[in-house]
């Protein structure tokens, strides 16, 4: 059905997850594109560790990208291994993943090079700073980035994340701070050195709650565990704990989490000592800006949420899916922003609204207990 859109230029500003499953996408259907990049090829191995991708969302433009199978075979269903335990170390809830489920784990920069080999290389550009857009008599946007580079496009679209550089020409929306902080720590080569901690974290996820704290823990492709040491705390709180050499950041973790069971510190006590701080933003649920004829947003530079429905970066796959399905269903490139973004506002709010639920739970009173029931529940009900 695909006709005029072919000879739409479309820049996609950031090359994360959503943007590069767009860019692929869009080269499915012939359609002009390019990914401009601020950072490296790499740049993704660095951000964040593994990934759920589920089936319902996340799924679906891997397999109209024809790439399923080749993600079946890098992904880790073993990954949906799941415990929940209160802070004295009591077990709410396990699971061990069995077969094929549908929420699979793969490593974020395993994902982005599994879409990156597919895209042509002369589709991307890294080392370009997005500056400002200015939408030209003609209709079509002029985009500036970084060394006064100008380019000419017939549409934009703002997949840059969070703290988004195209939001703010389409919105004076702001995102805000969800109350939740966290720092991220990584146990290197867990089954060779800390084989203690291997068989106790098995092949996937652990989530031991505690009201305003939590200790969250993900094993990783490479055979690290990711650990996320979590708090409800005021903004500035992270500050402290940023200002800490290594040893003094681990003193205080441990000292923060004394009561709690000794195989659960574990995942502080082992850690390398590097880290990463983190401030967990959202943006309102239901959030909408005034459509634009030529720009539009996807990911999280659309819906930021927290990450505590896993929904993030299968949300943002989706959100490329719908766009490239809308480029491929209409013949205007206003109809085809008019119905991406009456899709993607309706499964984002849902996300979000989830998002935001599960946070609430998380970080509530006797916390393990109620999840473990949740989950308990969906298991007997599956």
């Amino acid at each position: 059905m695909l006709n005029s859109n072919k000879n739409n230029k479309v820049a996609i500003i950031g090359g994360g997850p959503g943007g590069l499953m767009l860019g692929l996408l869009l080269q499915k259907q012939g359609i002009p594109f390019t990914i401009f990049e601020k950072g490296e090829r790499n740049i993704n191995g660095n951000r964040g560790g593994s990934l759920d991708i589920h089936e319902e969302s996340g799924q679906l433009p891997i397999k109209e990208a024809g790439l399923i199978e080749t993600f079946k075979s890098m992904a880790r269903f073993e990954g949906e291994d799941t415990k929940i335990l209160g802070p004295d170390g009591t077990l709410y809830f396990e699971d061990d993943a069995e077969g094929e489920g549908g929420r699979p784990e793969i490593d974020r920069g395993e994902l982005c090079d599994m879409l990156l080999n597919e895209i042509n290389p002369e589709n991307i550009r890294y080392h370009y700073e997005f500056k400002a857009i200015e939408t030209l008599d003609n209709h079509k946007v002029k985009v500036t980035f970084n060394h006064n580079v100008s380019e000419i496009f017939d549409v934009v679209v703002g997949a840059d994340g969070s703290f988004s550089k195209v939001r703010p020409f389409i919105t004076e929306q702001e995102i805000s701070y969800t109350g939740i902080s966290m720092v991220e720590l990584n146990v290197s080569d867990v089954k060779q050195q800390f084989p203690d901690l291997a068989a106790f974290n098995k092949n996937g996820k652990i989530m031991a709650l505690g009201g305003d704290q939590a200790i969250l823990g993900q094993l990783n492709g490479d055979g690290s565990i990711k650990v996320y040491v979590t708090y409800r705390m005021p903004y500035k709180d992270l500050d402290k704990y940023k200002a800490l050499s290594p040893d003094q950041l681990k003193s205080r973790l441990l000292q923060d989490f004394k009561d709690w069971d000794k195989e659960l510190l574990k995942y502080i006590s082992y850690a390398d000592d590097q880290a990463l701080f983190r401030r967990i933003y959202k943006l309102p649920i239901g959030f909408k800006w005034n459509r634009q004829s030529n720009v539009t947003l996807l990911g999280d530079a659309a819906h930021v949420m927290s990450p505590f429905a896993g929904e993030g970066v299968n949300t943002a796959l989706y959100d490329a899916y719908l766009l490239a399905r809308a480029f491929k269903n209409h013949d205007n490139l206003e109809d085809v922003i008019t119905a991406y973004e009456d899709e993607m506002y309706k499964a984002s709010e849902e996300h979000a609204q989830e998002s935001q639920d599960n946070l609430d739970l998380m970080f509530s009173d006797n916390a393990a207990e109620k999840m473990g029931s949740i989950f308990t529940n969906v298991e007997l009900m599956s």
